[in-house]
């Protein structure tokens, strides 16, 4: 399991931009962690994958945030990043951190962070 805590939500108008911060404590850096990503939850929705970063510099995005959002990792720090700029309405959510230690493990989730973006 890797513990995760995630940073950064908040209240922002549509158009404007958010940084979400997600801290992993683990022994060793995250590089040796396979894939860590983002997800959100809109309510009566179900969780869906945002954006994905594996070891080897492998991105993925959801079609509906390609070009907008953008997930970086920095392994000094043991941190993921999604940098969300022109931010709609649709993208409010809770989001959840998400860890993968090898392609076959389960996920470790962080406790989620309030993102909503006003009309």
């Amino acid at each position: 399991q890797v513990q995760l805590v995630e940073s950064g939500g908040g209240l922002v108008q549509a158009g404007g931009s958010l940084r979400l911060s997600c801290a992993a404590s683990v022994t060793e850096s995250i590089r040796s962690i396979y894939a860590m990503g983002w997800y959100r939850q809109a309510p009566g929705k179900q969780r869906e994958l945002v954006a994905r970063v594996t070891s080897g510099g492998s991105t993925y995005y959801a079609d509906s945030v390609k070009g907008r959002f953008t997930i970086s990792r920095d392994n000094a720090k043991n941190t993921v990043y999604l940098q969300m700029n022109s931010l709609k309405p649709e993208d409010t959510a809770v989001y959840y951190c998400s860890a993968r230690r090898t392609p076959f493990a389960g996920d470790s989730w962080g406790q989620g962070t309030q993102v909503t973006v006003s009309s």
